[in-house]
């Protein structure tokens, strides 16, 4: 009787605590359920430099890596620390470049950090680093970003993380080293226009990584899956497109869709859609009408969003799909529910989706909300925080929150009606990196700092 009573105690702490255990963890980009949302309750709605920061830390360098958390350990990529020297000739460029008319448009417009490109472990108790391995060498500046925007990912026994270089790796919890792969190495050099910046996608025993590529390389696109454990190759895919010049380009994370007792894993990128299966790669299904114009510059940011039986595809602003799930081949007319080609369409943030509403924001800050099954407008847009949006928005505890590239957030009511509730501002630095979720906190990384804000 002893034992049963036990068991039964057993029993119910973690029935009454499941709801808290769920917001532990923020164990990849766009969290738990892989979509932006968490579970999380009683987040702050207002903190600026000293209200609310229960601690922040220096970073080596600006990324636009979001932090991975499990438990009390967060894992972030960053460069090393520039040196002065090099800091000193970056700004003596752009003033030769600031006085020529001519300059050349996306040449480099900051310094892009120290040549290392680390992973670092911090303590979600106090902010300490508690250990940062090397993984590659070799940083640059792409435009907006470097060669450490993929963010990494963690199951709680290990972390795995891609560079801007191709390099794909494998540690322990305690930063021992356990495998890696070199892409360029092994499948041939990346000719993505703008930087590899796609985040890798860890799904039960498998590493889904993509590389949509084809600007400045003829090598065909492709998808990879690894055993998480050994760094074996389970497969690789080759993904064909017709898309043109730029077009076959794209910095997009592969979603996974439980449809009818069937896993697949979703692309976006290279004017199509597809649906893969999970244990061979190849393709199931296709969807067009990304490109409808076939425009020759007309790469993908913003990540494909999966909502049950819903798949949203973002583009280059417009149009974005809804399309149904199912089917087989061409799918580009038959599950087609929707189309969204009017204002504050989404380029770089990724949308969310709760089920019913459907978020976008675009780069200026404009945000609207639709109707996940059929598109209509609930309302907006509206104006957020003033200012360019690369960050992807997250929602919890019925709130949106949306950071801008100067490190404000703004946050407001999910629903059927506006809401705005409250304008944060933070350090006022370079802020790429999305916001993360996790043990009812609020983390924010911008140029210099990780903060973690809560009550």
């Amino acid at each position: 009787m002893k034992y049963l009573h036990i068991l039964k105690t057993i029993f119910v702490f973690l029935l009454l605590n499941a709801p808290l255990m769920a917001q532990e963890n923020w164990p990849q980009w766009r969290g738990p359920e892989m979509n932006g949302t968490s579970p999380a309750k009683g987040l702050p709605v207002s903190w600026s430099t000293t209200e609310n920061i229960i601690w922040k830390t220096a970073l080596p360098s600006w990324s636009g890596s979001t932090p991975a958390i499990w438990g009390d350990t967060i894992f972030l990529i960053s460069p090393s620390a520039a040196d002065p020297e090099s800091i000193k000739q970056n700004k003596e460029q752009q003033a030769k470049k600031k006085s020529n008319r001519r300059r050349r448009r996306g040449g480099p417009a900051r310094h892009p950090g120290g040549q290392d490109l680390l992973l670092l472990a911090i303590s979600t108790k106090d902010g300490s680093i508690i250990w940062q391995k090397k993984m590659d060498e070799g940083n640059r500046i792409w435009r907006k970003h470097n060669n450490t925007s993929p963010s990494p990912v963690t199951n709680g026994k290990g972390v795995w993380a891609v560079t801007g270089t191709g390099v794909v790796s494998k540690h322990a919890m305690d930063g021992t080293l356990k495998w890696q792969h070199d892409l360029q190495k092994e499948y041939g050099e990346f000719g993505i226009n703008w930087g590899y910046a796609a985040s890798p996608r860890l799904y039960k025993n498998m590493l889904i990584v993509a590389v949509l590529h084809g600007y400045k390389t003829d090598d065909p696109s492709y998808i990879l899956a690894f055993d998480i454990e050994t760094g074996n190759v389970l497969w690789r895919q080759e993904r064909p497109t017709d898309a043109r010049v730029e077009s076959p380009d794209a910095y997009t994370t592969p979603a996974i869709l439980e449809h009818d007792g069937q896993t697949q894993i979703v692309i976006t990128g290279g004017d199509y859609v597809t649906g893969h299966a999970l244990k061979t790669g190849a393709e199931l299904w296709r969807a067009g009408g990304l490109n409808p114009d076939k425009k020759r510059f007309f790469r993908i940011v913003a990540s494909p969003v999966i909502s049950g039986d819903m798949i949203y595809a973002p583009t280059r602003k417009k149009p974005l799909l809804a399309l149904r799930a199912g089917g087989s081949g061409d799918i580009s007319k038959s599950h087609l529910v929707w189309k969204w080609e009017g204002p504050a369409a989404t380029d770089v943030p990724t949308p969310i989706c709760d089920g019913t509403n459907f978020y976008m924001v675009d780069d200026k800050g404009f945000v609207i909300c639709l109707d996940a099954k059929t598109g209509t407008v609930i309302w907006g847009p509206e104006r957020t925080e003033k200012g360019t949006v690369s960050a992807s928005p997250v929602m919890a505890d019925n709130k949106i929150y949306i950071t801008n590239e100067k490190g404000t957030t703004t946050v407001l009511a999910a629903g059927p009606k506006f809401k705005h509730i409250a304008t944060n501002e933070l350090d006022g630095s370079y802020t790429l990196s999305s916001p993360a979720i996790a043990g009812g906190k609020l983390y924010i990384r911008t140029a210099s700092h990780l903060y973690c804000i809560g009550q």
